[in-house]
């Protein structure tokens, strides 16, 4: 081995001869944080290294050098950052290499300039796209992204765009790499050379979780329309206000522990009669009647502020969920509590 190039050798063999450069102490700390199998084959690889040259141990360090920087960079910055401080310390093709190298490692996700982009700047550059390059782009943003764009597409395209999204699969490498090309001159590319699972009937159920309810509802009343099957699969998934009926009387109690009275009686404006009822019921008599006091002494209220304030209680109510305080039957039969 003491005549080959390090870009001869496997990662393997790099990540042998690192540690070897290293030493035992340094080495044996970086073990500590690896996995059995990687362990394994690591000291396979060392034990099978008999010797190496100065001028390959070198290579190594120096390519162990610039990963590192590159992930600092990516860190501070994103990947773009990385690229360009990396050009000026090595140049174009090592910097492309080094990236090219790290991000394969860190499958790094297409589009992640665009996930640092501001949710209403980005949606100048992609709202009058196809709708199916719009629910791809939004299938990798976050769903705090994804939703405030949703909520500003016009009524036709955010069902549809929310119909894709949901039916969307696997999205071929070169789809991706078209799509990024064209919104190239205006944000970042990256590519991703592996199939990528986006989308699916979970993202869009994130997604609209998010968004505020008039945009929800006009979604999901156009999807119960034209994919009843679809929409009956979201909605099993989702959580509205209404659903707080599907709730028992403990968990009601909970939900209500952390939610504020002024807040409340907004809430219940725009409420059922039945969803009042099984709100007042869970509360002390005493503090019912000072809701609904509120309630009337506030008068009229904006629906856009009945709605924001039912979108707060679910939000509550789903974190409750996420911490396993409340459980919430999704509607397939297949949670039994005894």
């Amino acid at each position: 081995m003491s005549r080959v190039s390090a870009s001869d050798l496997s990662g393997v063999q790099k990540a042998a001869i690192l540690l070897i450069s290293l030493g035992p102490e340094r080495s044996a700390n970086i073990f500590k944080h690896l996995k059995e199998d990687e362990i394994e084959t690591l000291t396979l690889e060392i034990a099978n290294t008999r010797s190496v040259s100065p001028a390959t141990k070198d290579q190594v360090l120096d390519e162990f050098y610039e990963i590192c920087l590159a992930q600092q960079y990516i860190a501070e910055g994103g990947i773009n950052y990385a690229r360009e401080l990396l050009e000026k310390s090595f140049g174009v093709d090592r910097a492309k290499e080094v990236i090219g190298k790290l991000t394969a490692s860190l499958q790094v996700r297409p589009f992640e300039f665009v996930r640092k982009t501001d949710a209403s700047q980005l949606l100048n550059f992609i709202q009058d796209e196809h709708p199916q390059t719009i629910a791809l782009i939004l299938s990798y943003l976050s769903s705090s992204q994804a939703s405030a764009i949703v909520s500003s597409l016009t009524p036709d395209k955010q069902a549809d765009v929310a119909k894709r999204i949901a039916m969307m699969d696997r999205t071929s490498p070169d789809v991706i790499k078209e799509v990024e090309r064209i919104l190239e001159r205006k944000l970042a590319s990256l590519v991703n050379q592996d199939y990528t699972i986006v989308g699916g009937v979970d993202s869009i159920v994130e997604i609209l979780n998010t968004v505020d309810r008039g945009t929800e509802k006009h979604i999901m009343e156009t999807l119960e329309i034209e994919e009843p099957e679809l929409a009956d699969e979201i909605r099993k998934k989702m959580f509205v206000f209404e659903d707080i009926l599907s709730l028992d009387d403990k968990s009601i109690q909970r939900v209500l522990r952390e939610v504020d009275n002024n807040e409340l009686a907004v809430a219940l404006k725009g409420a059922t009669d039945e969803v009042q009822n099984v709100i007042f019921n869970n509360l002390s008599k005493r503090l019912a009647a000072m809701i609904r006091e509120d309630m009337d002494y506030m008068g009229p209220v904006r629906l856009k502020d009945v709605e924001e304030a039912q979108q707060r209680i679910v939000n509550v109510i789903r974190k409750l969920e996420d911490s396993s305080e409340i459980i919430i039957s999704r509607g397939g039969g297949d949670e039994i509590i005894v």
